[in-house]
């Protein structure tokens, strides 16, 4: 007789979707990864490098993101970096992005997670009422206050993921990047020195330390 199955296998596995562009991989993004398993209850969490981000230009190109993403997350139990969007031609619309997943992975119960700053701009998205349709809303917010709901989407009902927030952001190491600088303790070292190899404008001239 086969064992039993547990209760998230019979209901299907919950399922986490950490979208974003990973341009480039860091810290925080390891930190905050491993925090929304235990603070959404996940059986693992979907990390998915952006192919053709439609809101934003990227300096890496999309193959070299993916692999420096799938490196910081290589052995941690319970993360899954995706090529869901890289493997789809056109700009990556989250909606799209979700409509695949359900295919693929018909009885697990998607939680989509975002940034309270993303959030607030939610009914800006493509087909945003579509979205909590195809997966709970999990919401990161900062400073322990509860998310502003976004206009437009007044009664979406959503969850709140506590993680730990750090002060860093791709942004801060893009601009170290820029200036030649170190970006040690920001992005980890198992991928520090290829990030800093990639970087086009670091080529020219040795990182400082």
């Amino acid at each position: 007789m086969p064992a039993p199955r547990s209760e998230s296998t019979a209901r299907g596995r919950r399922t986490g979707i950490l979208g974003g562009s990973f341009d480039p991989p860091h810290i925080g993004h390891a930190i905050v990864a491993g925090d929304l398993i235990e603070a959404l209850h996940l059986d693992r969490l979907l990390v998915v490098p952006a192919g053709d981000p439609p809101h934003r230009e990227v300096v890496l190109a999309a193959a070299v993101r993916l692999d420096l993403a799938r490196r910081l997350f290589a052995g941690v139990p319970g993360i899954e970096v995706s090529t869901v969007e890289i493997e789809r031609p056109g700009p990556s619309y989250t909606v799209d992005t979700l409509v695949e997943l359900k295919r693929r992975f018909p009885s697990d119960r998607l939680v989509l997670v975002v940034g309270e700053d993303q959030f607030a701009g939610l009914g800006r998205w493509k087909s945003c009422r579509r979205l909590p349709e195809l997966a709970r809303i999990a919401v990161m917010p900062r400073g322990g206050r509860k998310p502003a709901t976004p206009t437009g989407m007044e009664r979406i009902e959503y969850l709140v993921a506590n993680v730990t927030r750090i002060d860093v952001s791709a942004s801060r190491i893009r601009q170290r990047l820029d200036e030649g600088r170190s970006v040690h303790f920001l992005v980890p070292e198992s991928i520090r020195q290829d990030v800093e190899r990639a970087w086009p404008t670091c080529r020219a001239r040795p990182v400082t330390q």
